[in-house]
């Protein structure tokens, strides 16, 4: 007999117990000033109703609620990491609903914005290049004009013209390229920059594979294109016709800007593209091409020092 009502003494005591720290859990919860406002907007929600879904309201109180417990989201204590919970009710019942928490929403938010940005072997300090980075000087007065009206106008709407920037070797263009690619980033703009000579044993490589017209969408619909170093590389009447001329005469019916750099003027340029890796003069098909890059961007002619020495 003794086991038995010792038993069912610890028993009565250990259930005691349980509703004393119940009870006690429960008035902290409900002290919470979160849980005190959602409970005050509704007056309807019983006792009932709180002890149906107490643990709820408990999962709500020990999460951080928008990063006040939180540092960054990788130290995130939720539930799910980067969400943050709201309490709902929702058909005479307690809910918990989660949704983005700020420090998410800004990771996603530059995550997007550095995704903007693609390139296809350019040099890493022209990836980080800003507009105030660039010197400014007479030798680049138009340049400077043409880019920042450029990226004016892309404010409300993304221009239909780029820029060809020619010049010798060393003056910035490419930079120019950078700092344009980063500034157009941060308007919303996804940009793509391509050292011209990679790009094309990169197409040749492409053949092999059977990626050509993979590739070549990835370039034809970025907001904003970019061709590093144009008429450097030998280029054969394939690639200039079936690749280069595909790219520009989508964008030129898109009405989407194409930068490029290059040491050659536009006129240059025509007699380069002219000479086939064949050996053959096709002015003809050249100038079709040239026909293209004036459509969709403007000439404008860098000089001074060679900033590279």
């Amino acid at each position: 007999m003794r086991p038995i009502q010792s038993t069912l003494k610890k028993w009565l005591n250990e259930n005691e117990n349980f509703q004393q720290r119940y009870e006690t859990m429960k008035k902290e919860i409900l002290a919470d000033k979160s849980v005190d406002n959602f409970l005050s907007n509704y007056p309807e929600i019983t006792d009932e109703a709180i002890d149906k879904r107490l643990n709820k309201l408990y999962e709500y109180v020990s999460q951080s609620k928008q990063c006040d417990k939180c540092n960054c989201v990788d130290d995130c204590i939720n539930v799910v990491k980067g969400y943050s919970p709201i309490l709902q009710w929702v058909d005479g019942e307690i809910h918990i609903a989660y949704e983005k928490c700020h420090r998410l929403l800004n990771e996603e938010k530059n995550a997007l914005k550095e995704n903007l940005v693609k390139s296809l072997y350019m040099p890493k300090e022209i990836l980080q290049a800003t507009i105030s980075d660039l010197h400014y000087d007479s030798h680049r007065k138009h340049a400077f004009f043409e880019t920042n009206k450029f990226l004016d106008e892309a404010k409300q709407t993304l221009p239909q013209k780029g820029v060809f920037f020619s010049g010798p070797f060393g003056v910035g263009k490419t930079y120019f390229l950078g700092a344009i690619a980063n500034r157009l980033q941060q308007l919303g703009f996804s940009s793509t920059l391509i050292y011209m000579p990679e790009f094309v044993h990169q197409m040749r490589e492409a053949i092999k594979h059977n990626r050509v017209q993979e590739r070549l969408d990835e370039f034809k619909y970025a907001d904003v294109l970019m061709f590093d170093d144009i008429g450097a590389e030998t280029m054969s009447a394939w690639f200039r016709d079936e690749i280069l001329g595909s790219i520009l005469q989508y964008r030129m019916m898109e009405q989407l800007p194409v930068f490029f750099t290059s040491n050659y003027t536009m006129d240059q340029l025509e007699k380069i593209l002219s000479s086939s890796t064949k050996g053959e003069i096709e002015e003809v098909k050249a100038g079709r091409i040239m026909e293209r890059i004036k459509q969709v961007s403007k000439e404008v002619t860098l000089s001074g020092h060679n900033r590279r020495n």
